[in-house]
């Protein structure tokens, strides 16, 4: 399992079996998406819990290439990580 991944499911308390949904359109989420991109080479130092967002495969590929919609991710998150 991927670190990122990781920190992701222990945050949340998920286990392998559990079924997380897309944040972005509630359908099941298969990636686990950076907000800020780690970049070539793939930083380690943008892995954490306010930068990682659960996503299903379309809305994953929306957010790498649609700007807009990776802002809006990141207003969710912030606003979920904000309570």
């Amino acid at each position: 399992m991927k670190k990122h991944v990781k920190i992701y499911m222990d945050y949340h308390d998920y286990v392998l079996d559990d079924v997380i949904l897309c944040s972005a359109c509630g359908t099941v989420a298969v990636d686990i998406h950076h907000l800020e991109g780690r970049k070539i080479g793939g930083s380690k130092k943008k892995d954490f819990i306010e930068n990682l967002i659960a996503l299903c495969r379309r809305c994953h590929i929306k957010a790498e290439t649609d700007k807009n919609f990776n802002n809006q991710l990141k207003e969710l998150n912030k606003k979920k990580h904000s309570k």
